[in-house]
């Protein structure tokens, strides 16, 4: 075997070596970058691979385009009578549903929205755009909020979805109006709708509960 041949089989063992070495990293990488997303979303992980019909690829583009629009995003504090008003419209709109559930969650709809505006997120008018910027600051709790919007434009929903919606978007409403002052005074911690409100006030009448 000539030298030329012995250099020309190093070469190529050369190349092939650093051809898979290249292949390895890139399959490391994405699945580091699946963990991480996995990581930060959640349950909207789930929701987007879900939407995008399985495909990995495009819902990881999704969620990283999300990211790189409002991940840098920081949301604007309450001030704590704002705060404290939300709060009494929250429990305002939970008793309420007694008497009209749908009106109720459509209440609910727009006063997360207008929260979710003040806070700094995109107007209620660029729906998706608002959603997109949720998911990316509220990725577990966002889901509450297209809960309650699709019971209140739906034909055929019933109380009990109402009222399921309306509890589920309580966790995000939560959110929002948590951390309104400054860091280390009570105005700063999250706040609660008062337990009281938590049951029995989304029975409707005639329920038997």
């Amino acid at each position: 075997m000539s030298t030329l041949t012995i250099v020309l089989i190093l070469v190529a063992l050369v190349a092939v070596i650093l051809a898979a070495g290249v292949v390895g990293r890139a399959r490391v990488g994405t699945g580091s970058g699946t963990r991480l997303l996995k990581r930060r979303f959640g349950p909207e992980y789930d929701r987007t691979l879900e939407r995008h019909g399985g495909d990995g690829e495009s819902a990881h583009r999704d969620l990283r385009e999300r990211v790189e629009r409002y991940g840098r995003m920081r949301p604007l504090p309450l001030e704590p009578a704002i705060q404290e008003h939300y709060v009494a419209q929250w429990t305002m709109l939970q008793e309420r549903f007694v008497d009209a559930p749908r009106q109720a969650v459509a209440d609910a709809e727009e006063l997360l929205t207008r929260i979710a505006a003040v806070r700094g997120f995109p107007d209620p008018d660029r729906r998706e755009e608002q959603l997109a910027a949720l998911s990316v600051h509220h990725p577990h709790h966002v889901e509450g909020l297209r809960a309650v919007r699709g019971a209140v434009h739906s034909g055929s929903v019933s109380t009990e979805e109402l009222r399921e919606a309306l509890v589920h978007a309580r966790a995000l409403f939560e959110d929002l109006t948590a951390a309104g002052g400054p860091a280390g005074t009570d105005a700063g911690r999250p706040r609660s709708v008062s337990g009281r409100n938590r049951g029995h006030l989304l029975k409707p009448k005639g329920s038997g509960a």
